[in-house]
């Protein structure tokens, strides 16, 4: 006896109603932002939570695309750039031209990082000389003054 398309689509249910969902404050602990950040994130388009009544739910889905958009906003990830990683998720992996795409914009980052690495490389060892600089003007001056200085002054 086979089962009717109802009865297969009610034996599925269960396992959906079963699927882990969270609330916005639980998200907001969960990875440190504020709901506010959240409900930012689903404005542009990063996010987009089922309602009850009034409530969001995310589902693992978008709990998944709210720990993209972070990483990517660690990164230095322009919103445009973070969307485009997050949509990636929704799609086929082995889409080329989205994967080169996405290739190219962590090409320029990279070099855009690394340039910013040898800027604070360069200050850093500014720094270091100015520090060396002071400690010897600091030992100078609380250095005692020499003998022949002071039989002169007495």
């Amino acid at each position: 006896m086979s089962s009717s398309p109802s009865t297969a689509s009610r034996n599925k249910a269960p396992k959906a109603a079963a699927a882990k969902s969270f609330t916005i404050t639980e998200l907001a602990a969960e990875f440190d932002v504020t709901p506010r950040a959240i409900r930012f994130y689903e404005d542009v388009g990063l996010l987009e939570p089922q309602r009850v009544g009034r409530n969001r739910v995310y589902s693992q889905r978008e709990r998944t695309r709210l720990k993209l958009t972070l990483r990517g906003k660690r990164l230095g990830l322009s919103l445009q750039e973070i969307k485009q990683l997050v949509d990636m998720y929704d799609s086929p992996s082995d889409t080329a031209p989205q994967l080169e795409a996405f290739l190219a914009v962590l090409r320029s980052h990279r070099k855009q990082i690394e340039l910013q690495l040898e800027d604070i490389r360069v200050t850093l060892e500014e720094i270091d000389q100015h520090e060396e600089r002071c400690k010897r003007l600091l030992e100078a001056a609380s250095a005692p003054a020499p003998a022949a200085k002071r039989v002169a002054r007495a």
